[in-house]
Parts: structure tokens; C-alpha cells; sequence
């Protein structure tokens, strides 16, 4: 038997026939079987949209919406094309297996089914037929697809960018072509319910008008989301553009949004969707009506929970120590006492502003316990203001974010009032988001056009009307711009360049990095002033005059009085023969100190030229490429900036009439005449002419 042992299988000799108990594998080895073409490789892990189709059994039109709707989208082989099919749409077969096993794709099939029978009563005239069965309309849900793209709340938020841009869309189109009523009716609901969330939690960080329309961004729990508002503008629906698909995407997002939303506002203990309140005198179903309605039923909500909480705050605020419970009988307290402890601090914080900062030596021990008492008595007045604050912020389940508090304590005190001509919905998202009180024309607004506590009347209009004058003189009539840059750079701006029918100044974008530009605005430097405490002259906002006025004064003094500048240089050559002749001064110190360090730091650059040729010239030819395409990056950002600069440089030299009178356009136009004139002057040299030839041409 040699080696073999007893009860183990006898192994098959490689000499054994094919046709015995063998594998796939080893029979191919042994046979030398061809494989057919398409079952391994590129071509089996990537086929094109057509052969999907026959697998999946679906026509184009279900296959697009099943891709869109389950986030499938088509991928691009790496090296080599399949088949040399190029310019071919290919997909994964993991995709597809994938899509094979969707619930949705039978529900396609079933409303497919539906749909042929009621043709076939339509066809056979058979209208209570179709009606019946017409009730029992198949139906489907996209929640199990929400939840399987984004297993976390965090995935959801962060990829909200596009959803809220597809939205407000769908919101400002109108209810024609392929767009129904009952999808932008959805998309208005959407739209207000998001920006009554904002408006409230204070979310909002940043906002910016464009031409394509209001780009806005929110930060919720961290995660930065930006949208696109349309202008409120008649709407240009082009013929080009696929409807269909831009429905099915709508149809994804309305899922996901609703499931966001809910889940925000029951952080803020709100039930979500929210009751439906009337608009008022507003048009119905207008987005600023719904906002508005939405506004109120969230503030509704908010105080009912509010009020439902705090018999559980009370008790819980009981059970504590002795400190605790003085703290809640004075949250108890009337509405009188309330007043009378404002008026209390409302004087002594008066009295510590008049209170002197520098103590003499001879005050006595009780001044000086009162000195040492102002300051703490001073932080927790400022600690009450954030803490009111705060308590116009709704937080419910989730923690007060600090940067909301701060953004909320921007406009709180101030009330705006919004004139007709102004597009309410986004201005009044972004005032309420940074805690201003508003109000508008009509007769739902919660302030009257009259009221007194107007601080600032929001008008977009050349001239104010005669009308207007009858209004208190309280308040400040200011342009939109102001509410954004407001916002925009955390920081009360004085209101005399956003005047009606002032010139305003640029509206600097919010997203560019100015440090990582290079080039920092004027405007910007001139904010940064003001927030730093520094006086800025309104009249020299812009620049400086007296540089402005000595640079604008000499292009006129060398074109008209080139003589007087010979007699200059004459005069500087007679002083130098006359310095000449006479003893040289002796050097101070200093000076020769400043020279000393010149001249060090003209060394210190010259080694460091030296020491960059020798790395240059010590780098591999892949380095030196990688290098000089750096190089070229940097000095096309230079050449960007020293652009910008120029033009500013330029713009404060012409931006008022020169000595002679002169507009900044006549200055313009007197330096490309002679910028032409000394180029035509270097050309005739040559003895060519840039002058054209007036040919007469002959009648007759």
C-alpha cells in the first residue's frame, strides 16, 4: 500500500481524465478552455447604460429616477476604456446589483401595471372602471432611502447645500410646463419652515447678494450649509432644461428635508410639521406670507412648550440648596418688581460710568472698597445683557452655541421697518437671526409705520417720499446693504454712507480670505478701524486728501511748466558744486547706525540669492520643474495684486477734480492722449506714420 493511510480519500494523479470529479478551475487548466468575452475584467465590472436596462428589466425613464433616487450616478473606468466604447456612459455592477434588490424598482412595476389598466378602461370608455380603480392607486416612500444615504445626523446636514438650492428654486418658479401647483406649494412650505428655524435659533453667519441671486450660510451643530435665493423677479423658464429630472431630485429632497426639519425643531421642543396660521391681508401663498405664518406658529409653539416646562424647572429648582431656591423666587418675581430692579440697575450702571478711574493717595479705605466693588457690579451687567441673550435664543435639547449668542446680541435692542419696495423674506430672516425686531407695511405687521421705537427704516428708493416726513425723527432711513455688511462683519457700521440716495460703498464677499489673497479692500481696512476703536473721518474715509491732492497736483505741473523744471534740476546742480566746496558735517550716530543695518540687510540678501541659486541649481529635474511651476503660481498671484493695488492707486488719484478743474473721466482721457502721443512720437522715429490717410472721394 506504500504510504497510504487507511480511511483517507486516494488523491486524483493529475493524469486522471478531465471528465472525473474536478474543478472549473482545473479542468480549464487542463483543457485549455477559452472563457468568453465580457465575463471578467474591465468589461465585466463596468457595462454600459443599455445592458442595465436589460437587466434590470426597466425602461430609461424609471432607471434615471432610481439612480437619482437611490444617489447612483455613472463612473469612469481608470486606464483603458471596456470595449473601446468611448464617449459611452458605463456603471458599476455593484451598482447594479444593488438597484436589482431596490423595493422601489417593484413598486415601478406595479404602477406600470396600474397605469395599463386604466388605459385599457380609459380605451373601452368605461369611466367608473377607471375611477374605482383609480382610488386604489399604488403608493410608495422614500424614507428607508434617506435613511440608508445618510446613517447620521451630521451626513444629513452636510450634504443640505443643493437640497436648499433645488428648494427656494422650486419655491420662486412658477406652476407651469412640468412643474405642478402641489410640488412649489411643497417647496414654499419647505423654504419658510427653514428660514423660521434660522430666524429663530440665529444660525445665520454670513449672507451676500450676487447677480445669480442671495447666497446665504447657516451653521448648525458645526456643520457650514450654504444656499442660493432667486431674486424676486418674473422667472425665465427656458426650453432646454430637463424638468423631469430636476423633479425627481426635488422629490428626494422634500424627503430629506422633512426628516431634518423634524428632527431641528424637536430639539427646539416644537412638534413638526407646524399648524397652519392665516397670513393676513398678504397674498396667499406667497413666500413671505408663509414665512410669516410659520414665524408665528413656531413662536406660538415655542411659548406654549415654554410654558409647559416650567412647572418642571420649578420643581427641579426646589429640590436644590438654599441658593438655588433664592434664585427662583426672585424668577417669580411680579412684573413690577421686574421694572423697579431695572430702573435700580439702570442707575447704577450710570453711576459707575461717572464714577472716577484714577484714585489719589489720600482717598480713604471705604473709596477704595467702593473702587474695588465697581468693576465686578460692571462685569455682571454685561453678563445680565448676554444672559437676555440668551434667553431669546430657544435652545431646548441642544446646547447654546456661543457664536449664536454673539451674533444675537448684534441688532438686540434695534427695530427695523421695512419699506414695500424691500423684498421681505431674506431681510427679514437675516434681522431676526441676528435679534432685531421687524416690521412692514400692512396690516399684519406686528409694529405700526408710526411706532416710536423704530431705530432704522430700511428704504430702497432714490429720494424719500413726502410722506415720510411725518414720521418720527428718531429713526434712521438706511439702504438694505447695511443690514447685510452689518452681519457680515459683526459690527455696528455708521449708518451716514448707507443713506438714501448715498453712493454705497463695495459689498466686500464674506467667503474670501484676505490674508490668503493677498490684497485686502480699502473698505475692509477702514472696518478694521473701526473695530479696533479708531476714529475714521467721513470725509477721508476713502483715502487721504492731502496724498490725493499732492499726487493729482503734479501730472499738472510737469505738462505745463516744463521750464520751471530745468530750473529746478539747475539749481539742485549748483547746490551740489556748492556742497562740494564746502567741509563735509560729521555723521550722528544714529545715522551711522541706519547705515550700518542697510547695509547688513543688503548682505543678508545677497547670501540668501546666493544660497537659492546653489539650492536651484542642486535640485533633481522633477524638482526644479515642481519649483518653477510654484514659482510661476506665486507670481501670477503677485501680478494679480500689484493689479488691484494699480487700479486703487489709480481710482484714489482721479476720484476728485483735479487743480485744474479737471473730472476724473477729462484726466482719463488727457493721459491716454498722451500716452498715444509719445508712442506715435517713438514710431515716426522709424519713419513709419500711425496716422490713417484721409482719401477724398470724388462725386459725380
Amino acid at each position: 500500500m506504500g504510504n497510504r493511510v487507511k480511511g483517507r480519500v486516494k488523491k486524483k494523479s493529475i493524469k486522471a481524465a478531465s471528465h472525473s470529479k474536478m474543478g472549473s478551475k482545473r479542468k480549464l487548466s487542463r483543457m485549455g478552455k477559452k472563457q468568453k468575452g465580457n465575463n471578467a475584467g474591465l468589461e465585466a465590472t463596468f457595462i454600459g447604460r443599455s445592458k442595465c436596462l436589460k437587466l434590470l428589466q426597466v425602461t430609461i425613464k424609471d432607471f434615471r429616477r432610481l439612480c437619482i433616487l437611490k444617489g447612483i450616478y455613472p463612473r469612469e473606468p481608470r486606464g483603458r476604456i471596456p470595449g473601446n466604447k468611448k464617449g459611452q456612459t458605463f456603471y458599476h455592477i455593484k451598482d447594479i446589483k444593488a438597484l436589482a434588490h431596490e423595493p422601489l424598482l417593484e413598486s415601478f412595476r406595479e404602477f406600470r401595471a396600474f397605469l395599463k389598466k386604466i388605459r385599457r378602461a380609459a380605451g373601452r370608455n368605461e369611466k367608473d372602471e377607471a375611477k374605482r380603480k383609480n382610488v386604489v392607486c399604488p403608493s410608495y416612500t422614500l424614507h428607508h432611502l434617506v435613511r440608508e444615504r445618510y446613517p447620521r445626523f451630521a451626513d444629513a446636514l452636510g450634504d443640505l447645500d443643493d437640497a436648499l438650492t433645488l428648494t427656494f428654486l422650486f419655491a420662486a418658479l412658477p406652476s407651469e410646463h412640468n412643474i405642478k401647483a402641489k410640488v412649489s406649494n411643497s417647496a414654499k412650505s419647505l423654504a419658510s419652515a427653514w428660514g423660521a428655524y434660522c430666524a429663530t435659533a440665529g444660525c445665520v453667519t454670513k449672507s451676500f447678494i450676487s447677480v445669480k441671486g442671495i447666497y446665504m450660510e447657516a451653521s448648525i451643530q458645526g456643520v457650514p450649509i450654504r444656499w442660493v435665493i432667486p431674486h424676486s423677479f418674473t422667472q425665465f423658464m427656458p426650453n432646454d432644461v430637463d424638468y423631469r429630472v430636476m423633479t425627481t431630485f426635488f422629490e428626494f429632497y422634500e424627503t430629506l428635508l422633512n426628516f431634518v426639519l423634524f428632527k431641528l425643531y424637536n430639539d427646539l421642543g416644537v412638534r413638526y410639521p407646524l399648524p397652519k396660521v392665516e397670513a393676513g391681508s398678504e397674498v396667499k401663498g406667497s413666500t413671505s406670507a408663509i414665512l410669516s405664518s410659520n414665524l408665528k406658529s413656531l413662536r406660538n409653539a415655542l411659548d406654549s412648550s415654554s410654558s409647559a416646562m416650567t412647572a418642571i424647572v420649578s420643581d427641579s429648582i426646589k429640590e436644590g440648596d438654599d441658593e438655588n431656591t433664592q434664585s427662583s423666587s426672585t424668577a417669580k418675581k411680579s412684573k413690577g418688581e421686574k421694572k423697579k430692579q431695572k430702573k435700580l440697575l439702570d442707575s447704577v450702571d450710570k453711576a459707575l460710568q461717572d464714577l472716577p478711574q484714577e484714585s489719589d493717595d489720600d482717598d480713604d479705605d471705604d473709596d477704595d472698597e467702593k473702587m474695588d466693588v465697581a468693576g465686578p457690579l460692571k462685569d455682571a451687567l454685561e453678563n445680565m445683557s448676554e444672559e437676555q441673550a440668551k434667553t431669546s435664543l430657544p435652545s431646548g435639547d441642544a446646547e447654546l452655541d456661543d457664536d449664536a449668542i454673539k451674533r444675537r446680541r448684534l441688532f438686540h435692542g434695534l427695530t427695523f421697518f421695512l419699506s414695500r419696495e424691500i423684498p421681505r423674506g431674506y431681510v427679514e430672516l437675516i434681522s431676526l437671526a441676528f435679534g432685531a425686531r421687524v416690521g412692514w407695511e400692512g396690516s399684519d405687521s406686528p409694529i405700526a409705520a408710526d411706532d416710536p421705537s423704530i431705530t432704522h427704516h430700511i428704504v430702497d428708493r432714490p429720494k424719500l417720499p413726502s410722506s415720510y416726513g411725518k414720521l418720527p425723527k428718531s429713526r434712521e432711513f438706511v439702504q438694505p446693504q447695511w443690514i447685510f455688511d452689518c452681519s457680515n462683519f459683526m459690527f455696528l457700521l455708521p449708518v451716514a454712507k448707507y443713506n438714501v440716495g448715498v453712493t454705497l460703498p463695495p459689498h466686500l464677499s464674506p467667503w474670501v480670505d484676505d490674508e490668503e489673497e493677498g490684497y485686502k479692500p480699502a473698505y475692509a481696512e477702514e472696518i478694521e478701524r473701526l473695530k479696533n476703536g479708531e476714529t475714521v473721518d467721513p470725509a477721508t474715509a476713502d483715502g487721504d486728501d492731502d496724498g490725493d491732492e499732492s499726487i493729482a497736483d503734479e501730472p499738472a505741473e510737469t505738462i505745463d511748466q516744463p521750464d520751471q523744471d530745468d530750473d529746478e534740476e539747475d539749481k539742485d546742480a549748483s547746490e551740489e558744486d556748492d556742497s562740494d566746496s564746502e567741509p563735509e558735517k560729521p555723521i550722528s550716530k544714529k545715522e551711522k547706525k541706519k547705515r550700518a543695518k542697510e547695509k547688513e540687510e543688503r548682505k543678508r540678501q545677497r547670501e540668501e540669492e546666493e544660497a537659492h541659486t546653489l539650492a536651484k541649481s542642486m535640485m533633481s529635474r522633477k524638482a526644479a520643474h515642481l519649483y518653477g511651476r510654484m514659482q510661476h503660481g506665486l507670481a501670477k498671484k503677485k501680478a494679480k495684486i500689484d493689479k488691484l493695488s494699480s487700479r486703487r492707486e489709480e481710482l484714489e488719484i482721479t476720484k476728485e477734480k483735479d487743480a485744474l478743474g479737471r473730472t476724473p473721466s477729462k484726466q482719463k482721457v488727457d493721459r491716454l492722449k498722451k500716452e498715444r502721443k509719445t508712442i506715435e512720437d517713438e514710431y515716426a522715429d522709424t519713419g513709419g506714420s500711425m496716422k490713417r490717410s484721409k482719401k477724398r472721394r470724388s462725386h459725380g
